[in-house]
């Protein structure tokens, strides 16, 4: 498959809604079961070789260590526990509502017992209705969630590439279920004193000062897929930097700013792996300037923190 594949959103749009709130259902597993890290580190996916995976939980709840995968080349949700057993399902002609019921009774089978709080989306269009009554949304296109998957595994070894130049204090590169967005972020230490009236949520999420890179496939504000970076807090002024390259550009986003490379003018780039490149960098330079980190201290060359290292022989 070539780099950055077509993925116009109009294309999958259906297949879109249903995976998310698929990836959903199974988040909130994960959140409920799961050891709370900061920032919410536990919460999202990671990618693995053929899909996308919880990584284990259990444990510390009573249940057994158990793991969830979406299996985007056999096209079934597979759910695994430490002693070998393995029961699965496929994702396709099915309902949210399905999914949802043949979740929960996959883990029954398995032993494993999770309560989610709030059984229904969060923050998406249909945030009132549970998962159980969702039969609207009941679309998958193996073949647009498989290129989902491609897209998401080139995009996250870019983010990889881009993280191993920063030697502070760093988030995975991991998948976000609440907005389903690939994404890596950068600490500089400094806390952020929030607003009382900022939900536990992002109170967490921004406890301290970052610049958050990553990738989106599009959505009812933005309707393409595109690269994307912010800083938070924003700094004053930061919309006036120039981004890279020329098509970059800086958006109005709540009461701050997001920096925008659509996915389709990286893709028209003669080195669209070097454009992605540049454009975070940039955006990371511009806010960290502006906000007064220390950018050569936190620079971390070729991956190296040790100077007397050489760089390593590609």
């Amino acid at each position: 498959m070539e780099l950055f594949p077509p993925m116009p959103l109009a294309e999958w749009r259906d297949t879109k809604e249903t995976l998310h709130r698929f990836t959903q259902v199974v988040g909130k597993i994960r959140l409920a079961a799961s050891v709370r890290r900061n920032h919410w580190w536990n919460v999202p996916f990671h990618l693995t070789g053929r899909g996308i995976t919880t990584r284990p939980m259990g444990q510390v709840d009573g249940n057994p260590i158990f793991t969830i995968d979406f299996d985007f080349v056999d096209h079934r949700l597979v759910v695994a526990t430490a002693d070998g057993r393995t029961e699965s399902f496929p994702l396709l002609d099915r309902s949210v509502a399905s999914f949802y019921r043949q979740t929960l009774e996959t883990l029954e089978s398995l032993g494993v017992r999770v309560e989610i709080p709030h059984p229904r989306p969060y923050r998406l269009a249909d945030a009132d209705r549970p998962f159980a009554e969702d039969f609207e949304h009941a679309t998958y296109d193996p073949v647009a969630a498989n290129r989902y998957w491609q897209v998401l595994g080139q995009v996250g070894l870019v983010l990889e590439e881009f993280a191993a130049r920063f030697s502070g204090k760093v988030s995975p590169v991991h998948l976000f279920w609440h907005s389903l967005d690939i994404a890596h972020t950068r600490f500089c230490g400094h806390p952020v004193d929030q607003p009382a009236q900022v939900d536990p949520v992002t109170r967490e999420a921004y406890s301290r000062e970052l610049i958050s890179f990553g990738f989106w496939f599009g959505d009812a504000d933005l309707g393409e897929p595109a690269f994307y970076s912010y800083t938070a807090p924003e700094p004053a002024h930061l919309a006036e930097d120039p981004l890279t390259p020329a098509s970059a550009r800086w958006i109005p986003l709540n009461d701050s700013h997001l920096a925008v490379l659509r996915y389709d003018a990286a893709r028209a780039e003669a080195d669209p792996r070097a454009t992605v490149l540049a454009f975070y960098e940039r955006a990371y330079r511009a806010g960290a300037v502006r906000a007064g980190w220390d950018v050569a201290a936190l620079a971390c060359p070729h991956g190296i923190t040790d100077p007397r290292l050489p760089a390593p022989l590609l």
